[in-house]
């Protein structure tokens, strides 16, 4: 192994050529080297100044032409040993280091020229020497990137006053520049309730908020409670600023409904939130055993969804004389689904199979009511008058009637009509005959709840005709007029209560046929078949209940 060891080390031999160069050639007061690392194509480069005194002259001092001439020889054949392999009969005596292997090597050993072991090795001047040793260690990487040497480097870019002002403070960081301007972004925050929290000290330890502000807070919320009447485990969410202070709060009654509470300059600023969910549908299947609420309890049915049920089915099932132990129901119920919390159910369809009744009902989306398959309502026309042809109105409804022998107020709350004794009284709507009695005054009476909810009441009647509890239907006859109780002649007195209180059956706003048709009619039927469908089957994804109640059979 051969080295070129003399004087200097190898790495400041090599750069004595462009050192020696740009002092000899280009006498420039001040020296400008580039460095480029070889080994890192992307590093950024360097620019190194070494300033001269002002009265200095080109070039460098104490640097003869003749050590600078042997310098740059040296470099260059140092140069060229590191390119290409040099003859050893062309490296002088003080190039050449021993080794063993040259004194085996005959060859080798007849091509060198006899060694002058007096012989002095030249020494380079002191000045080139420190020169390379000062510079030489920044313009180490130059020379090693081969061809691609400063001999012809330029610039081309006008830089102009105002962008060199941009850099006076130093170099830009962009990610540091990028993280300065972005603005703040408050996140929503949970605070859940403790044992002993009251609002107003949370409210200054932890929103920012004074004691005034957390009053006048309270007075604008529409449920102050929500925020007086706390409980263990209960959770709101909160927004602060960049100084701590309140920016929003949401306070949620629910998973639907809740408070949004927003800070302002002019105080706060409550809005309502009420969030969408998902409509799920569920089927429930059951058998009657016992009461008819505790049977669809039993299937799953909440309290609120057997209440709704119950609602629709009683304007045609009276629940305590038409059920049988072992009739069947099934009942499609949809609802929002929010945070897997069941809200707002709705009854869609029913279908009861019963020992007396056979009844399937579907809910309507354009008006909310239930029909039948075919269309038909559970609200039929109610009749103005409860029989055929025209009969005189002898007394109109006047709940500021007088006495006329005593002359005091006795408040006349139904209408009679003047009608020979057994003239037929028909039913005015479908409903069920809730009472037949005879009363000292009212002499033999009727009473019957109707689908829609309203009640008649039927005076002084010669005979009843139907029995307590039997189904009946529009215009179907019910009793034959008369005379009883205390009566001044041959009449009927006829009442309509709508919710329980007498009103002129006369002017009452009635109850028109409310069955679909025409386009209506078609529209619904289309709507319907999926759910009549899935009361059929059985099958609407979810899993299918079923009643295990017991209960008496008298239970109502």
């Amino acid at each position: 192994m051969m080295r070129i060891l003399h004087s200097l080390p190898r790495t400041h031999k090599l750069l004595l050529l462009p050192v020696a160069t740009m002092v000899t050639v280009l006498g420039a007061h001040k020296i400008v080297t580039a460095v480029e690392d070889a080994r890192h194509d992307r590093q950024t480069q360097d620019t190194v100044l070494v300033p001269l005194e002002a009265d200095a002259t080109p070039g460098v001092p104490a640097l003869n032409p003749a050590p600078v001439s042997e310098a740059i020889h040296l470099a260059s054949r140092a140069m060229d040993a590191t390119r290409e392999p040099v003859p050893v009969s062309e490296l002088a005596a003080t190039e050449i280091v021993d080794v063993s292997f040259l004194e085996s090597s005959p060859e080798i050993a007849a091509a060198l020229p006899a060694r002058d072991e007096e012989a002095s090795a030249p020494r380079l001047d002191e000045g080139a020497r420190h020169l390379a040793i000062v510079i030489g260690t920044v313009a180490s990487g130059m020379l090693a990137a081969d061809e691609r040497l400063v001999a012809d480097a330029t610039s081309y870019e006008d830089i102009s006053e105002d962008e060199l002002e941009l850099f006076d403070e130093g170099p830009i960081v962009l990610e540091e520049e990028i993280a300065a301007s972005e603005p703040y972004v408050p996140e929503w925050q949970t605070y859940t309730v403790e044992s002993g929290d009251t609002f107003a000290i949370m409210a200054q330890e932890h929103l920012g908020m004074g004691y005034g502000e957390v009053m006048n807070l309270l007075e604008s919320l529409p449920e102050p409670r929500l925020l007086t009447h706390w409980r263990v485990g209960q959770h709101f969410e909160y927004q602060l600023d960049e100084q701590g202070e309140l920016l929003a709060l949401r306070l949620m009654k629910n998973a639907r409904d809740g408070y949004l509470i927003e800070r302002g300059e002019q105080g706060v600023e409550v809005a309502t939130i009420e969030r969408a969910g998902e409509a799920t549908q569920r089927l429930y299947a059951g058998t009657v055993n016992g009461s008819f609420a505790r049977s669809a309890q039993a299937t799953g049915l909440t309290s609120a969804e057997v209440a709704r049920l119950s609602h629709v089915l009683e304007k045609k099932l009276d629940f305590r004389r038409d059920t049988r132990r072992g009739d069947r129901f099934r009942v499609l119920v949809e609802s929002d689904l929010i945070d897997g919390e069941s809200l707002d159910p709705r009854v869609l369809a029913v279908r009861y199979e019963g020992a007396r009744m056979n009844l399937t009902l579907v809910r309507n989306s354009d008006d909310n009511r239930f029909y039948t398959p075919d269309g038909e309502s559970l609200d039929p026309a109610f009749d103005r008058r409860p029989f055929d042809g025209y009969y005189r109105l002898s007394s109109h409804f006047n709940p500021r009637r007088r006495h006329p022998v005593t002359g005091r107020i006795s408040p006349h709350k139904g209408t009679d009509f003047a009608m020979p004794t057994g003239t037929p009284v028909n039913a005015p709507a479908d409903g069920r005959v809730e009472k037949v009695g005879n009363h000292p005054a009212a002499g033999r009476y009727i009473v019957i709840r109707h689908d829609n909810g309203y009640k008649t009441r039927y005076l002084h009647l010669s005979r009843p005709l139907v029995s307590r509890g039997d189904r009946v239907t529009r215009g179907e006859r019910i009793a034959l007029s008369g005379n009883t109780g205390r009566s001044t002649g041959p009449h009927l007195h006829y009442e309509v209560l709508v919710n329980n209180r007498q009103v002129d059956a006369m002017k009452v706003d009635l109850p028109e046929s409310q069955s679909l048709s025409g386009e209506a009619l078609v529209a619904f039927q289309r709507a319907a078949e999926p759910m009549l469908a899935a009361l059929e089957s059985g099958e609407t994804g979810t899993a299918v209940a079923s009643t295990a109640a017991e209960a008496s059979d008298d239970e109502g």
